[in-house]
């Protein structure tokens, strides 16, 4: 959470609500940064997790973190930050995520304006807006204030503290050159491609690897670097040892990030680094792929039962996961050669 609260702007002060996951609220930043350009910088309610993600972001005034599933939740803790916020006298709301929670939230603290989506809970919004069914959810969320598609892209702000991180860890691993930097985990287990080691295994051929993720992919990460290691290749295990901004800086520093659809996707958009996603129970159409044209993304075609949820579920459903398991290390390693970033540059 911010430690300063600059002074309110003139025109009254805007606060955004989105508690939904962290690849989400990264791809709210555009919208942040739209909104600033109206109101100056705004306030953001958003989760623990998510808040250490835009705390440095220019178009953020203040985060106000939002423990919904700890300290918070239930009804006393969503009564107590709605008088949080109503101690704030915001003048609007603009409610992107289209939870009961976050309307309930906007009309407790007694907003005067609050502006949602048509399929959120329009009966407690005082302003209405149409969602597009189609599109990048970046577009989507731009839509709440009638922005066109590619008017802004996401962004992150590590500090130099986040860039000291990540150059410890790269140099305590002796990676002064170019790298790769995999992403194996998700919070969704069907989401997890299975054969990340075998790929890291031929990609140091070429270059060091890096595994990034939080404490829970450790042991996948863990795989990774004992795969690259026993082939005689450079590797580390970033998993678990980075914050997330500074996870953000070290993919800055990457010539490519392979990952699930996950939200390290996510973060290496809002680098700048080129992207090649893998998707399984999940595909690019629902509008979380990568955002850059030259990014690639790749699943499994012609199977009946892919798409199978709009996030991934924890295992598949009928017990096969194909949709994974059937995309193979040579058809995600044809992809990486053809984003020519195994190339070295000169």
């Amino acid at each position: 959470m911010s430690t300063t609260t600059p002074a309110k702007p003139a025109g009254g002060l805007a606060v955004v609500v989105q508690t939904a996951f962290l690849g989400d609220v990264v791809l709210t930043t555009p919208l942040l940064a739209a909104l600033a350009e109206r109101h100056g910088p705004v306030d953001v309610v958003t989760t623990s997790a998510a808040a250490p993600l835009i705390e440095t972001h220019p178009a953020v005034r203040r985060v106000i973190p939002y423990e919904k599933k700890g300290k918070d939740r239930g009804l006393r803790g969503l009564a107590t930050l709605a008088r949080t916020l109503r101690a704030e006298r915001y003048e609007v709301a603009y409610l992107p995520h289209r939870s009961l929670r976050t309307a309930a939230l906007a009309l407790l603290a007694r907003i005067p304006r609050r502006v949602g989506f048509h399929d959120g809970w329009p009966l407690f919004y005082t302003e209405v807006k149409r969602r597009p069914a189609e599109g990048h959810e970046i577009d989507r969320l731009l839509a709440l204030v009638g922005l066109p598609s590619g008017a802004y892209t996401p962004r992150l702000y590590p500090t130099p503290e986040d860039e000291r991180a990540a150059a410890a860890v790269l140099a305590a691993a002796g990676i002064t050159d170019d790298f790769v930097v995999l992403a194996p985990g998700s919070i969704w287990g069907s989401k997890r491609w299975p054969y990340y080691p075998q790929l890291a295994e031929r990609l140091a051929r070429r270059m060091p690897i890096v595994a990034v993720g939080g404490p829970e992919d450790a042991a996948l990460g863990d795989e990774i670097l004992q795969a690259v290691r026993r082939h005689g290749g450079a590797a580390v295990n970033a998993c678990g040892s980075l914050s997330l901004r500074a996870s953000a800086a070290l993919i800055a520093k990457a010539r490519l990030l392979v990952t699930n659809d996950s939200a390290p996707l996510h973060l290496a958009s809002a680098m700048g680094t080129p992207v090649v996603a893998i998707f399984g129970p999940t595909i690019p159409d629902f509008g979380f792929g990568p955002v850059r044209p030259q990014d690639l993304t790749l699943g499994v075609a012609g199977l009946p039962c892919r798409p199978c949820s709009r996030h991934g579920p924890p295992r598949c459903p009928l017990g096969h996961h194909r949709c994974m398991k059937a995309l193979f290390t040579d058809s995600v390693h044809a992809y990486i050669e053809e984003t020519g970033a195994l190339r070295r540059r000169d």
